[in-house]
């Protein structure tokens, strides 16, 4: 079994069920690759408070992986990309984004209902703005609650009838096997997801060329234009992870005028008021191999159509806040 020098490689993750999930299809990977590799856990801000996101910042989930990788702890640092700041860090280099999952919001809710069927005033779960924002869109008259903590407890919540639903990345749910507890996968005409979402950044240092070749045996090409264009459009929108922004973006086959199959990239964003009262969405279509550009795009046209003021309406009633 090869590994790089002397050194097993070391996978910093963080230490819920559902990072050390994905850290670990990575580790398999590098292992059915002729590399030896373990898991190393890293405690992270965003673990150990309770506090919203927006509320202890941008990176809470990924800063300390950096720093552990910066330092030499670890070799190799899984991200779920979408947690990730969009400001490049030079020291380091996202090596390989594996295969997406499903990008999808999924809704878990009591008694089986979808959306459209849960009765107004029915309290639903998410901390998420991007969601809150979308979800008080819809009118359906939803009593939005704050939700914070791993996956099980949030789940918990429904179980235990303290929420009637919570909104959830279906990836999460895919990656821990439990496919079976979501009531509907919420398509993106309703409630678009947040950029990169259920995509992996794996991710080590930009000087480590060998590690770089080694890692870059896992990169998937149509996730990762579709993360770059998703990702560049938060960055022009010059928006955090916290921001009610959504986007997707998907590779697709066309047609040319000769009958011949080629690959195109198509890009829909949106940026929301908080309260609910507007959502503007635009979209383009391209070629993959623009996708930084193509994101940026639809940023600028959302800019346009002015996303940057609805974007800063405040939650109902923090006018005077």
């Amino acid at each position: 079994m090869n590994t790089v020098g002397t050194r097993t490689l070391r996978i910093g993750t963080r230490g819920s069920e559902l990072a050390t999930t994905q850290a670990g299809s990575v580790r398999d990977a590098l292992i059915s690759g002729g590399h030896a590799a373990e898991l190393v856990i890293i405690a992270t801000k965003g673990d150990q408070s309770m506090e919203s996101v927006e509320k202890i910042g941008v990176g809470v989930f990924t800063a300390e992986l950096r720093e552990a990788l910066a330092d030499g702890r670890v070799d190799v640092a899984v991200h779920s990309y979408k947690d990730l700041p969009t400001a490049r860090d030079e020291r380091f280099t996202i090596a390989a984004i594996p295969p997406r999952e499903d990008s999808r919001d999924a809704l878990v809710a009591r008694d089986g209902l979808v959306l459209g069927e849960l009765p107004v005033g029915s309290k639903v779960g998410t901390s998420a703005p991007r969601r809150t924002s979308q979800l008080r869109a819809l009118g359906l008259g939803l009593d939005i609650r704050p939700l914070r903590g791993n996956l099980q407890r949030r789940l918990g919540k429904v179980e235990s009838g303290e929420l009637d639903a919570v909104v959830l990345a279906r990836a999460g749910l895919a990656r821990i096997g439990r496919l079976d507890l979501i009531t509907e996968s919420i398509e993106p005409v309703q409630m678009l997801p947040a950029p990169a979402q259920g995509a992996l950044a794996v991710e080590c240092l930009a000087e480590d060329q060998v590690l770089v070749a080694i890692l870059a045996e896992l990169d998937d090409l149509r996730s990762r234009a579709a993360v770059t264009a998703e990702r560049a459009l938060l960055a022009e929108l010059e928006a955090g992870c916290t921001a009610p922004v959504g986007a997707i973006a998907e590779v697709v086959e066309s047609l040319d005028d000769d009958g011949r199959i080629f690959d195109e990239l198509s890009v829909r964003g949106c940026a929301a008021a908080i309260d609910g009262s507007d959502v503007i969405r635009t979209g383009a279509v391209g070629s993959p191999d623009n996708a930084e550009e193509l994101g940026r795009s639809v940023a600028r046209e959302l800019l346009e159509l002015g996303a940057r003021d609805l974007m800063n309406v405040t939650e109902p009633g923090d006018a005077d806040v």
